[in-house]
């Protein structure tokens, strides 16, 4: 999730810096589109937008705004794929992203979405331009921006285990092994343990055994009478040595 919030950060800071160049960017529209006698329909896809690029610019600068543009909406179209690995979803998340992709369809008519507050990219234009040309155009990333963030405050009060990496690979469940104990341990076979519990037992078994035969030995030996037939018991009264 860190690493969305980075990315998400970066194409913020991207779009500030277009945001700023909005006259710019409607200058250049304005030029390709003459230059492709296309002056009567309104900028309505990305696809639209990339082909007065490659074939009806004629200047660097038109050039580096609208590629600004793709730029962008290509980095956001990267990231909505990446919000599909890290998380299965929900209605309300898949929802979100379905509108996310739908918006940067190459071919999507964008004439009639509308960025709304705080957003003012709209109101930067005449009413001609807003209604008939270029509200759609620069309303996509604002709106795309919107969607993402909603994503992320919606995912974020989910459970943690519900997330992915973003590679792709699942995170493992709390249920998968108890807590405090390795995955290892809680997957491998528990007969070896049963054994060698099995074989301790019986080597202590023999031990005792042994032990004990020592012992009744070691009694005999203490108990044996001499030949005058007295009883001949090895203890000495404290104090004296015997040698």
């Amino acid at each position: 999730m860190n690493e969305v919030k980075e990315t998400l950060r970066n194409i913020e800071q991207n779009y500030r810096l277009f945001q700023q160049q909005q006259f710019t960017f409607i200058t250049a529209l304005q030029r390709t589109r003459e230059n492709a006698h296309d002056m009567i329909r309104p900028v309505a896809s990305i696809r639209q937008v990339q082909s007065y690029m490659d074939h009806h610019c004629n200047n660097s600068t038109d050039r580096h705004i609208l590629s600004m543009f793709l730029n962008i909406c290509n980095d956001l179209s990267k990231l909505c794929q990446n919000l599909e690995t890290l998380h299965p979803g929900n209605s309300v998340t898949n929802g979100i992203l379905e509108r996310c992709k739908l918006l940067l369809s190459h071919s999507n008519d964008l004439s009639a979405i509308r960025a709304k507050y705080p957003h003012d990219v709209v109101n930067h234009l005449s009413c001609n331009e807003a209604k008939n040309h270029y509200g759609g155009v620069v309303s996509l990333i604002p709106v795309v921006l919107d969607c993402v963030k909603e994503w992320v405050a919606h995912t974020e009060k989910l459970p943690r285990h519900m997330l992915c990496n973003v590679s792709g690979g699942s995170a493992i469940s709390e249920k998968t092994a108890p807590q405090g104990v390795p995955a290892r341990a809680a997957i491998s076979p528990k007969t070896p343990f049963v054994h060698l519990g099995a074989q301790t037992s019986n080597s202590n078994k023999d031990y005792v055994q042994a032990q004990g035969s020592k012992h009744v030995r070691k009694k005999c030996l203490i108990g044996t009478e001499n030949r005058s037939g007295k009883f001949k018991s090895p203890w000495k009264p404290p104090g004296r040595h015997a040698f």
